[in-house]
């Protein structure tokens, strides 16, 4: 492999031209498909093999025309104090409103407060349902516009009228953090190379990736149903990844020169090293978020696929243009350590060259030798220590609680929260989460008497609040019923109760024959929890089996793929640990702009270990191949370790402090999930960069000494040689550069 990059490096580095060219037409292709592509529709949100989707299924065949997936909003109307909602003023103003309501060309139905029962007990708070023809993402703006007009034109009366439901839901924004995380990306880049023109690459590079794999999901959103969180998750990881990428490449290709090599010559070489780096760990990255197709949740396959394509992008844009951007800037970007213009640095070799000829000491060695050296001194203390502290922020993530977000997770300066607490106040909590339950009696001998049983049978256990009549289709041969739990829709409680319902069924089905199933969102949210934790343990073992295998063929080991396995288990226990403690405890709440504590979001656990995983082996293959790459050449393990932190520490802190600044600038969006998965990255990348693969790798790899890098010879004989050191570079320099390399590489 090291051989075939050698040769398409510099096959870019000479066509730079052809190369530019062929990026410059994707990224106008992608443009045009994105501005000239539909909006994007409903995002389907379907769980199949859960009894909330099945049952959701059933009622679009039992009661077509209802609009089973159009949007809902409740119109919540509050009395002024010493009032009530029943008083003629009050209900005049909230009739006329219903009526304006219900002129809306979208409008599928309007439900009067006062003919629905919908006023609370104390006559103070009453609300109307509105529920729609299309999904709350389809909604035409000027509906939405009408919806905030009429309540606010009820305000006017003096009322205090708030509206929740998914009808005024918004597209996430992700704020100005994002640009601030960029430029934090720019500023440890100049530092790095000490050049405005080689800091320009990586950014460059990685810009053109997100923007060709963002551009390309737009325009393919309305086909394939994404929603807009699937955009920003990819420009959030190909972000990072294609930064990362690139700067791995760019630093490797100063190193080159720095030896002396001929620009072409140094180009080939450090597509040839760092970028078999690149190209494992970037399959490592795409192997996880694949991987999430298991879970078999529709969107969560989508997310992951997406992400994976725009990782795809970074890779093979960081083995083509960056060699062609390379030939571009010649001599602009200089050897490593040379002095540049913008920090004055000065070579290394100059300093140990004049240093030798005054006879003064040696330059001390940089920080990642004297680090290294330290670890391997003291290998045990530093095991010790860094498995302690990341094993005490693992410790609330024993504390874990799932669930998906409702308006009851929205800030309070939103209407959607102080509707939802207005019908908490007037009718309970568990009023924001009310279940249905769907009774298909096509199999009973007597429907209406199943629908009577499953109601009288509901009443009776604990933790219901009302339970509506039954409600029959026109083929009275299936009934919905609304059941009303005492609690809120994320608690414990509630999920006992759906639970409990659905157990009730079963003797239910076996006296009747009808069938009961238990759906709704609050019901849809607790499923889903469910599917993914039993999805977790199937997916680790598949995604990190696969990255296992790869990694041997990597490293030729099974000792180091087993230690950076069992180091990302490690460091994604500890950034669920910080999660829990912030968006669950409310740590540092304040900070991170959580303005509203609550469960965990049940896509976290999963996401994470696909997405970090990815990640952390990005670092182990960088850093732990400069390693392997000196111990094939001969040297000592202990020394093997210290020289691969000498050339690859700095440069993985670098890449390390980029990917945290472009996740944390996701912490700026206004939508929950986003939030906290950037967040969780961020601290996942601390975690695993900093402690388990700059403390945890270099001490493991001290204690293991040789063995680190021992393989069965079997093994050895059966694995395919990749070559990700280069050690067969050598060989293709003394064949030399020849001037059919084209087609030399055409016929690889």
């Amino acid at each position: 492999m090291a051989t075939f990059l050698y040769k398409l490096g510099r096959l870019a580095f000479r066509r730079r031209h052809f190369v530019a060219l062929i990026w410059v037409a994707l990224l106008t292709l992608a443009g045009v498909g994105a501005a000239g592509a539909p909006p994007a529709g409903t995002t389907s949100f379907s769980i199949p093999g859960t009894e909330a989707q099945s049952a959701f299924d059933l009622l679009e065949q039992r009661f077509p025309g209802q609009s089973a997936d159009g949007a809902t909003a409740r119109v919540v109307f509050k009395a002024p104090s010493g009032e009530k909602m029943t008083d003629a003023g009050n209900r005049a103003t909230v009739e006329k409103t219903v009526d304006e309501l219900a002129d809306g060309s979208e409008v599928a139905s309007v439900a009067d407060p006062y003919t629905g029962n919908a006023v609370s007990e104390d006559g103070t708070i009453a609300y109307a349902s509105v529920r729609y023809d299309v999904s709350g993402m389809e909604l035409e703006e000027s509906t939405k516009h009408a919806l905030e007009d009429a309540a606010e034109q009820a305000r006017e009366s003096g009322l205090t009228v708030e509206v929740g439901g998914d009808a005024l839901q918004a597209v996430p924004e992700t704020g100005a953090t994002e640009i601030i995380g960029i430029a934090v990306a720019a500023v440890v880049l100049v530092i790095t190379f000490g050049s405005l023109v080689a800091a320009g690459l990586p950014l460059l590079t990685a810009l053109i990736g997100v923007g060709i794999g963002v551009s390309s999901i737009t325009a393919l959103a309305s086909a394939l149903e994404l929603g807009s969180t699937t955009s920003i998750l990819a420009m959030m990881i190909g972000l990072a990844v294609g930064i990362d990428y690139a700067l791995f490449i760019v630093s490797r290709y100063r190193a080159e020169l720095a030896e002396g090599r001929e620009r072409e010559d140094a180009a080939g070489r450090a597509v040839g090293t760092a970028g078999s780096a690149v190209v494992f760990a970037g399959l490592t990255v795409v192997i996880a978020l694949v991987g999430l197709a298991v879970v078999n949740i529709p969107m969560l396959t989508k997310m992951g696929v997406a992400a994976a394509g725009t990782v795809a992008i970074a890779v093979l844009i960081a083995l083509t243009m960056i060699p062609a951007l390379l030939g571009y800037a010649g001599r602009r970007v200089k050897p490593a350590g040379a002095k540049g213009r913008l920090l004055g640095r000065r070579s290394k070799a100059a300093d140990k060259n004049e240093a030798a000829k005054s006879g003064e000491p040696q330059p001390k060695a940089n920080l990642g030798t004297r680090w290294a050296s330290f670890v391997v001194r003291r290998p045990l203390a530093v095991l010790l220590l860094g498995v302690i502290g990341l094993g005490a922020a693992a410790i609330p993530a024993a504390s874990l609680e799932l669930g998906l977000p409702d308006d009851g997770s929205q800030p309070t300066s939103t209407t959607q929260r102080r509707a939802y607490d207005l019908l908490s106040e007037g009718f309970g909590p568990g009023f924001n989460g009310p279940l249905l339950v769907v009774v298909d009696a096509k199999g009973s001998d007597a429907p209406k008497d199943a629908f009577t049983q499953v109601s009288d049978e509901i009443k009776g256990l604990d933790g219901v609040v009302a339970v509506a009549p039954p409600a029959p289709n026109k083929g009275g041969d299936t009934a919905t019923i609304s059941v009303i739990p005492d609690s809120k829709p994320s608690s414990v409680q509630t999920e006992d109760l759906v639970h409990a319902i659905r157990d009730a069924g079963g003797d239910i089905e076996a006296d009747t024959g009808a069938q009961t199933l238990v759906t709704g969102s609050t019901a849809m949210n607790i499923d889903v929890s469910e599917k993914l934790n039993d999805a977790l343990l199937p997916y680790l073992v598949l995604v990190v089996g696969l990255a296992f295998l790869l990694l041997i063929v990597v490293f030729r080991s099974i000792l180091v793929p087993l230690k950076a396995a069992l180091g990302f288990l490690l460091s994604v226990m500890a950034a669920l640990g910080a999660v829990v403690a912030v968006f669950q405890w409310g740590w540092l709440s304040g900070l991170m702009g959580v303005e509203e504590t609550g469960p965990v979001m049940s896509m976290m656990p999963i996401f994470m270990v696909g997405v970090v995983f990815g990640l952390a082996m990005d670092y182990e293959v960088f850093l732990v191949t400069r390693m392997r790459e000196a111990y094939v050449h001969g040297e000592k393990p202990n020394q093997a370790v210290v020289t691969g932190f000498k050339h690859g520490a700095r440069v993985v802190t670098a890449a390390a402090v980029i990917m945290m600044a472009v996740f944390a600038g996701f912490i700026g969006s206004s939508e929950s999930m986003v939030k906290m998965i950037g967040f969780g990255l961020a601290i996942a990348v601390f975690f695993d960069a900093f402690v388990v693969r700059m403390a945890l790798v270099p001490a493991v790899l001290a204690l293991l000494g040789k063995k680190a890098w021992w393989l069965p010879k079997w093994l050895d004989r059966a694995l395919p040689n990749v070559d990700v050191e280069g050690e067969g570079l050598r060989t293709a320099d003394e064949r030399g550069a020849g001037p059919d390399e084209d087609r030399e590489l055409v016929r690889t």
